[in-house]
């Protein structure tokens, strides 16, 4: 159980949605809530508050008839209602709603306290509305994707229940849930907000760890099994450089190849006598995408935690219009449903993403070309060589996936188009970038499921498996499980999905 006050934490976060864990919002907050409710109903009885009884965007300028509020709510969730494109899958939705939920539970909203309840209920028998990509341009927030969770909070709508679509109306059949009643603002409340945008974030930020994690393992066993010089993740050296995550990085390399029996001390081999002869026939320094990994995975760390901390920045921000302080007992209207921080951080992700893949890419392409790393056959082709292929046609999947990325790689933050009227006159995208670097992540997967079946190849051809490090056998073993060695050509497809799908779901 995990108790709601107000400020959710990654850690949070992540027992609500990846290990289901129930929520309950804390007293304290439920009579901030009311508090906030009752203030707000008393405040606006006599007083012109945007979008209590005001016309919405720009028709904020039309004054709402007393008895027309409650209908004004209705019609804005189901006007606002109009989605399209691909549906989100559950996992994110659900992060959304949590991420709305927490805001509203702030108190600075002025909903109904029967909001969160049914918000709360949805999230524990994970009840995810049906919403799409496209829709939200991130100002005045995810309006779009907002209003069809708002439409299922009304008894609207569809919703994914059971790994079923249904309708929402037929869920709370079976549930015995009731709809919510608008009283003042609950249908602004609900949509005006940077919740999808940031409640996808968070998830982004997730899968994105779990791949550097990934990339760390697999770059440490390449230099492994090609037996590279140790130097260069060598505490003094990465030392010698001011940045936070190049130093981990290579702390984490480090660690990874304590026990391995294959890495080379350059003292034992280049530095123990001198050699006369004119050209050396090991090489003297490895290639840059085995060399140079805590220089470009460190940035891809720094960048990972900055986007972590702005994000729960936002989570736990008061991001609605107007906010209801209870302190000043005053209502103040502005622009804290502007995503653009959340947009930047996402565009920022995805270039680091995007270079996780790059890299893999090249790792690959070395361990596929003989002529680089001269200990490998082509391909990793461990079957006859001419007659079968190995994983040749495996690095054009990565290949192309990687370029994929690149393309997507271009910035939405800057991708302003001014509308509503020109209302929203520069706007921030910023779920259009937290969907693009969802693909981005996605797509990195692929490449590292790749490349990491061609390492266990690499393995097999070598016949190191007993020399490897501790961790790069954990890693052989359980990917072993999966995709049995292979010297004749197999379709591999169903095997690559496997593995994507396995390092996605496990830590390393």
């Amino acid at each position: 159980m995990v108790k709601i006050k107000g400020e959710l934490t990654l850690q949070m976060f992540y027992e609500i949605i990846f290990e289901d864990q129930f929520i309950e919002i804390d007293d304290q907050v439920k009579n901030k809530i009311k508090s906030s409710f009752d203030f707000l109903e008393t405040f606006s009885a006599d007083k012109i508050i945007y979008g209590v009884n005001t016309g919405f965007g720009p028709m904020a300028q039309y004054k709402i008839k007393d008895a027309q509020r409650i209908a004004l709510q209705y019609n804005l969730i189901k006007s606002h209602a109009t989605g399209s494109g691909n549906v989100i899958p559950p996992i994110y939705v659900k992060a959304s709603m949590l991420a709305r939920l927490n805001t509203l539970a702030l108190g600075k909203s002025g909903v109904h306290d029967i909001v969160i309840d049914l918000m709360t209920t949805l999230i524990n028998k994970n009840i995810t509305p049906i919403i799409y990509e496209h829709g939200g341009v991130g100002a005045s927030g995810d309006l779009v994707q907002l209003a069809h969770i708002a439409l299922t909070l009304i008894g609207d709508g569809e919703v994914m229940y059971k790994n079923k679509r249904l309708t929402t109306k037929k869920v709370f059949e079976i549930e015995n849930l009731k709809p919510i009643p608008i009283k003042i603002r609950e249908g602004i409340a609900l949509m005006n907000g940077t919740s999808v945008m940031t409640g996808i974030g968070v998830i982004n930020t997730i899968y994105s760890r779990r791949l550097l994690n990934w990339m760390i393992a697999i770059s440490a066993s390449i230099n492994e099994i090609v037996k590279a010089y140790d130097d260069h993740l060598s505490f003094e050296l990465n030392q010698s450089k001011k940045h936070k995550g190049q130093r981990e990085i290579a702390k984490s390399m480090r660690n990874h190849l304590k026990d391995s029996l294959l890495t080379r001390k350059r003292e034992h081999h280049l530095y123990n006598q001198a050699i006369e002869v004119d050209i050396f026939e090991d090489k003297v320094q490895e290639y840059y995408s085995l060399r140079c990994v805590p220089q470009i995975l460190g940035p891809v760390l720094d960048t990972l935690e900055t986007v972590e901390k702005i994000l729960f920045e936002e989570v736990n921000s008061a991001n609605d219009n107007p906010i209801v302080d209870l302190e000043s007992q005053h209502v103040y209207h502005g622009g804290n449903f502007h995503g653009d921080y959340v947009s930047l951080e996402m565009d920022k992700l995805k270039l680091v993403v995007t270079k996780m893949s790059m890299l893999a890419e090249r790792q690959l392409n070395y361990l596929l070309n003989p002529k680089l790393n001269e200990i490998l056959p082509p391909f990793v082709n461990l079957g006859t060589l001419g007659l079968n292929f190995g994983m040749q046609g495996a690095q054009f999947t990565a290949t192309s996936t990687t370029a994929e990325n690149q393309m997507l790689s271009n910035p939405m933050y800057v991708h302003s188009i001014p509308n509503n009227n020109d209302n929203q006159d520069i706007v921030s995208m910023g779920a259009n970038a937290a969907l693009i670097t969802k693909k981005v992540i996605d797509n990195t997967f692929e490449v590292l499921a790749i490349e990491l079946i061609t390492i266990v190849q690499a393995i097999e051809y070598l016949e190191v498996k007993d020399k490897v490090s501790s961790k790069t056998k954990k890693m052989y073993e359980d990917v072993r499980k999966i995709i049995p060695e292979f010297k004749e050509d197999i379709i591999l497809y169903p095997f690559i999905s496997k593995v994507k799908d396995f390092i996605k779901i496990v830590e390393i």
